[in-house]
């Protein structure tokens, strides 16, 4: 509960706007495929919103950090454990209120 109060001060709603459209930010849903032909779709978030959740990644993790401003089409280098991977964005969607 102490966690939940304090992180309260810090909470900033991110409202969307029409000019992310088309490129990857804060709240993007991402669909992208490896160089190996891997298709992942997930939502970039932050760190504390990831929990129990597969399709979400934080926006501090290396692919999130490759992927943002790229555009559909484009083509981003992201650092693994095991090395670099290619990945290709094909979709970028955002959830409208």
């Amino acid at each position: 509960m102490r966690y939940l109060r304090k992180r309260l001060e810090d909470v900033k709603v991110v409202d969307y706007s029409p000019e992310q459209e088309g490129k990857v930010f804060f709240g993007a849903w991402v669909e992208a495929e490896s160089e190996q032909g891997e298709l992942r779709t997930f939502r970039i978030v932050g760190y504390d919103e990831i929990y129990g959740r597969n399709d979400y990644i934080s926006i501090d993790s290396p692919m999130a950090r490759a992927l943002l401003k790229k555009e559909e089409g484009d083509e981003a280098v992201v650092n693994t454990p095991t090395g670099e991977v290619l990945w290709t964005i094909n979709g970028i969607r955002y959830e409208q209120p």
